[in-house]
């Protein structure tokens, strides 16, 4: 592909040179000839494949968001020439990102390292690498690929914060049988069967049915139990920065709250979003899955405490929401009777307005949050109240 400098320099040399010869002025033919001649040079440069090897690592995969990440291109010049005159580009979502390379001797190995944005929640492709080979007189360049692509994952900004304690055991379920799980055990789940479970809590009407060996799954319902239910809609939030602020303070309460293996339960405007027992790793599901969250463009937020209804009792209930349009937080009265606290967090940095005709009441705490440095001062008072 010739540059603007090459096209400009093919039609001159084309002008000149059918000027030369139609009026009869060698000079201006020749310089037209050693025009197109340069061009023609410029693209034969450029034709060849450069026989090069190209590998990218990006270090961390995972960040929060405005923490650093970092690619890492390694090439290998593993032709039988020296390779000069490339440069290369790297792709991270939209953005370009120029990396310099020198010149590469036959087997010389560059590695380069260049930092990715990471300002932006989501899942972002990176790449492929792109090699950009360009004649010495920067008449005609050839653009390649190399490598495959990879992901980088921005997750949100996370403080560490308390757990809100719940202080009720709730054991709904109760045992039906002298053969029923003791203690404050209630059933979760069926699931299929692993190595080293329990026989006594194979579910037989579920595998017979399925002819896989399933199994009930059980959680302890003593522990504390956290629900929060956040509020996506765009009409929420006076600005994009609000809602950034408000998924991280999501983000915080239940990475605290799964790091102490206790259950959690992420709601959105539109029903449950993810609901975890306190095993494995459910802070690194919670926070996979808030870095793909978006603002919705619905109109209420009742939705949201629909599900919550039939909630079996007990835990904590946290409603993050902006400092905008509170549309549909009448609709936490019919839920809050089903927790053993409830905090609302508005998030924003204009002054929330005020509450809602049958909204929270006096005895239910609104923290209006700026920043997550006040959450985290807001937070422990609220842990110790």
């Amino acid at each position: 592909m010739l540059s603007p400098t090459g096209r400009g320099t093919a039609v001159g040399g084309a002008v000149l040179t059918a000027a030369g010869y139609a009026l009869g002025y060698p000079e201006a033919a020749a310089l037209g000839v050693a025009c197109l001649l340069a061009v023609a040079s410029a693209v034969v440069w450029t034709l060849p494949r450069p026989e090069l090897a190209a590998e990218r690592r990006i270090t961390p995969r995972k960040v929060g968001r405005g923490e650093p990440a970092d690619g890492i291109v390694t090439l290998t010049n593993t032709g039988s020439r020296t390779r000069r005159g490339l440069r290369a580009t790297d792709v991270c979502g939209d953005r370009p990102l120029g990396i310099d390379i020198p010149v590469l001797r036959p087997g010389e190995v560059h590695e380069a390292r260049y930092a990715l944005p990471t300002a932006r929640r989501g899942v972002i492709p990176v790449g492929p690498l792109r090699l950009l080979r360009i004649d010495p007189l920067g008449l005609a360049r050839r653009a390649r690929d190399y490598g495959s692509s990879d992901t980088l994952v921005v997750r949100p900004r996370v403080r560490l914060l308390p757990v809100l304690p719940s202080g009720k055991a709730h054991h709904i379920e109760g045992p039906a049988s002298d053969t029923a799980d003791d203690g404050s055990l209630t059933f979760h789940a069926l699931r299929e069967y692993v190595l080293g479970d329990d026989l006594r809590r194979v579910h037989w009407r579920s595998t017979a049915r399925t002819g896989t060996l399933m199994v009930r799954q059980m959680v302890d319902v003593s522990l504390p139990h956290t629900t929060v239910v956040l509020d996506t809609r765009a009409g929420a939030y006076p600005s994009e920065d609000d809602f950034e602020l408000a998924v991280d303070s999501t983000a915080s309460i239940v990475h605290a709250a799964a790091c102490s293996h206790f259950p959690v339960h992420l709601v959105g405007d539109t029903g449950p979003l993810l609901l975890t027992d306190g095993s494995g790793d459910d802070a690194e599901s919670l926070l996979d899955l808030l870095a793909l969250v978006g603002r919705s463009d619905r109109r209420s937020i009742a939705a949201a405490f629909d599900d919550l209804e039939h909630h079996r009792g007990g835990g904590s209930l946290v409603v993050v929401t902006g400092t905008g349009d509170d549309d549909g937080l009448t609709a936490i009265s019919r839920v809050r009777r089903r927790f053993d606290r409830m905090t609302v967090l508005r998030v924003g940095g204009t002054p929330p307005a005020p509450p809602p005709p049958g909204g929270p009441g006096p005895d239910v705490p609104q923290l209006h949050i700026a920043s997550l440095d006040a959450l985290s001062a807001g937070w422990r008072g609220e842990a110790v109240r």
